[in-house]
């Protein structure tokens, strides 16, 4: 889960423990802001909460919840990138995170170590990722440079890419409208789905290989995201 916008103390134990699963938070220092978190069955080894950068640190971006035995090191990481639409001090803030996440996780993709990053990545990576694309060209979540660094994961280790797969993509190659996770809550986006794909799972190649279904729930609305699942053939 992303953009939590809840403090530790708003959390009731009905909001820490869900149908047995035990939630794992990495809370915002500003009131009503960001946060992530983690709802497992299982109890993992260790949990970070942290990329170890002070400045989104206090922003309550990054929580990764590790699975480790002697058959396997797993990673399952919940993740919220800044959006830079608000203003240039924002988008300057943006590319900031993006320049310290990125060797961030191919070092733990040089590690070994299989994990999925699910999160609002809050960048639509190609046209097809979003209704309007040739009207946000200049818009924050597409611009060139943004994309550049989607692509630039997305390549292979050994061709000086970060290594990792969009699992959604993976399994849903071709164009269609069904892909959009957001839509603005302004000019009727939502019911005439204007809308852009920028949820994402990005997991390392041997764990999307396991992905065998994904599916975006729009049955009911939460708000402005619809919720993407990944179901992955592998045990914890």
């Amino acid at each position: 889960m992303q953009e939590l916008k809840a403090q530790a103390p708003d959390l009731s134990p009905s909001l820490s423990v869900i149908d047995g699963m035990q939630g794992f938070f990495h809370h915002a220092q500003k009131k009503g802001y960001s946060g992530v978190g983690v709802y497992s069955r299982v109890t993992p080894s260790e949990v970070i909460v942290g990329l170890g950068d002070e400045e989104f640190d206090a922003e309550g971006r990054y929580l990764e919840a590790r699975y480790d035995s002697p058959h396997r090191r797993l990673s399952i990481i919940s993740c919220y990138f800044p959006s830079g639409s608000s203003s240039e001090e924002r988008q300057q803030a943006k590319y900031r995170f993006l320049a310290r996440i990125a060797p961030h996780l191919r070092a733990l993709r040089q590690s070994g170590r299989e994990f999925v990053l699910m999160g609002d990545v809050n960048i639509a990576h190609r046209e097809a990722d979003l209704k309007n694309w040739k009207g946000n060209l200049k818009n924050s979540g597409f611009l060139p440079e943004e994309r550049a660094w989607m692509t630039t994961l997305l390549t292979p280790l050994d061709q000086g890419g970060g290594g990792l797969v969009d699992v959604y993509r993976h399994l849903h190659p071709d164009t269609t409208d069904a892909c959009y996770t957001w839509w603005s809550n302004r000019g009727q986006a939502r019911a005439k789905n204007v809308g852009w794909r920028i949820d994402y799972h990005l997991a390392t190649p041997g764990l999307a290989e396991t992905a065998r279904a994904a599916s975006i729930y729009k049955d009911s609305w939460f708000s402005d995201h619809a919720p993407l699942t990944v179901d992955y053939d592998v045990s914890l």
